[in-house]
């Protein structure tokens, strides 16, 4: 087991690159460790000593002591940095080959290359960050929306350790009364009474789940979704993914047929990744690469998230329609009747049984309307956006074993069984409610959580 605390200290200093790989304007080489800066003075011609939280000019020197390039240091100093270790931060111009001898040359003065997501691992390890925050440098890192950037800052800035805290504090008191109950019985302190208990581990229960109801948000924010476009030839299928893409981005003509591949394309709905696929028209074909179109077409079907189903408001009710329908039943899907600015028929025989929504592709009425439903459809309830939420498989495990845990200490007291009993429960909710945090976890978990990190964070 690992206990995070700031008692924490490595001997060896490691160092990497921590901007990404390739050309740009500023690289950057960053050591951390206790040899940190005695490292990486003598690689550079300093025009005032480092000192900490300040900025210094410095010429980068290569082996023989000539000058490779100009750069700003930053120094600082342990505790007051991101791995609550000296971190000496070296800024110069991006290129590959001179960052590359500045690493070679750290490694040589005798630091270590740093695995992937080593400092970080650091400043969890010093106590600097509990876990979950850990794991919000990393989403961090990987969001491609503006809203998934705003859930990971919350968390970093500790949204979940703050939700988590007075819930740990409730279930410590509740602990501490029992025990004290059972260790001095003999001095007259009344011990708990089973209700007592029971309303005490409901109270408990309560936020942990509305925070582990949070999670079918936060996956959806973290992760993304994807939703396959399905539906007969020449429907509309490629002019909405366009309308919904915001780009002319699938080939659309008046001939079925026209789409035999999968097209994908990533866009953003309200802050949340949307991978759309665009399929081939459901149909019997004697065309052998369209049948292999409409193939992959029903394999999207039955892999995405959510299926948008589309029919033609100009066109009769077709059996393939009602066969799709049958297929989708108890998976997330909408039906959208497309083609609404031309004439159609008054009745369809999915309207009255099936809820849908109307839209023209090619004057985009009803555009609005199906984003704000395909949305409806993916998050069901939105958290308030100042509430904290579960964005990961291993916080909402976390969650759940306590919420497991409490509920069999409910159980226990309202059966009237010994405290002794009880107590075993709730000190299994309590070891849940510290791995959440990373105040106990496992090496392995660390390590699985670590190693998605990219070098240099």
């Amino acid at each position: 087991m690992s206990d995070s605390n700031s008692s924490f200290h490595s001997e060896d200093t490691i160092a990497a690159i921590s901007t990404p790989s390739g050309r740009g304007g500023i690289g950057i080489v960053r050591l951390s460790g206790p040899a940190a800066r005695t490292i990486a003075e003598p690689l550079l011609k300093l025009r005032h000593p480092l000192a900490p939280a300040q900025a210094r000019f410095a010429e980068i020197l290569d082996s023989t002591g000539e000058v490779l390039d100009e750069a700003v240091v930053t120094y600082f100093q342990s505790p007051h940095s991101y791995t609550s270790e000296d971190i000496v931060e070296i800024s110069a111009h991006g290129s590959p080959v001179l960052l590359h001898h500045l690493l070679r040359q750290c490694l040589a003065a005798g630091a270590r290359l740093a695995e992937p997501g080593e400092f970080t691992q650091r400043a969890f390890l010093s106590g600097r960050l509990d876990l979950t925050q850990a794991e919000a440098v990393h989403d961090l890192i990987e969001s491609t929306t503006l809203h998934q950037a705003r859930i990971a800052a919350q968390q970093l800035g500790g949204s979940l350790s703050r939700q988590i805290t007075p819930i740990k504090q409730q279930l410590i008191s509740l602990i501490a009364a029992l025990e004290a109950g059972i260790d001095f019985a003999e001095d007259d302190i009344d011990l708990l009474a089973q209700d007592q208990i029971s309303s005490q581990i409901t109270a408990i229960e309560a936020p942990l789940t509305a925070l582990e109801h949070s999670f079918d948000y936060g996956r959806i924010v973290r992760d993304g979704f994807t939703m396959a476009i399905v539906g007969r030839p020449n429907v509309g299928k490629s002019s909405l993914f366009n309308r919904l893409v915001e780009r002319d981005r699938a080939i659309v003509t008046s001939t079925p047929g026209t789409t035999r591949d999968l097209v994908t394309e990533r866009v953003s709905l309200e802050g949340i990744p949307l991978e759309l696929i665009d399929t081939a028209g459901l149909r019997v074909s004697a065309d052998e690469a369209e049948s292999i179109g409409i193939a992959k077409s029903r394999e999207a079907m039955s892999e995405a998230d959510v299926v948008l189903l589309v029919l033609d408001a100009t066109a009769l009710p077709h059996e393939e329609d009602a066969a799709a329908v049958a297929t989708l039943t108890g998976r997330p899907f909408l039906i959208v009747i497309n083609k609404q600015d031309l004439e159609h028929p008054e009745s369809n025989i999915l309207k009255p049984t099936l809820q849908t929504i109307e839209t023209s592709a090619l004057t985009g009425s009803g555009i609005s309307e199906l984003r704000r439903a395909i949305l409806s459809l993916v998050t069901k309830e939105i958290p308030n956006v100042e509430t904290a939420v579960l964005t990961n498989h291993r916080q909402q495990r976390s969650v759940s074993d306590a919420l497991a845990a409490l509920n069999r200490a409910r159980q226990a007291a309202t059966a009237i069984i010994p405290h002794e009993m009880i107590l075993l429960d709730l000190y299994e909710g309590l070891h849940a409610l510290d791995a959440f945090t990373g105040s106990t976890t496992t090496d392995d978990i660390l390590n699985l959580i670590f190693s998605k990190f990219c070098i240099g964070k």
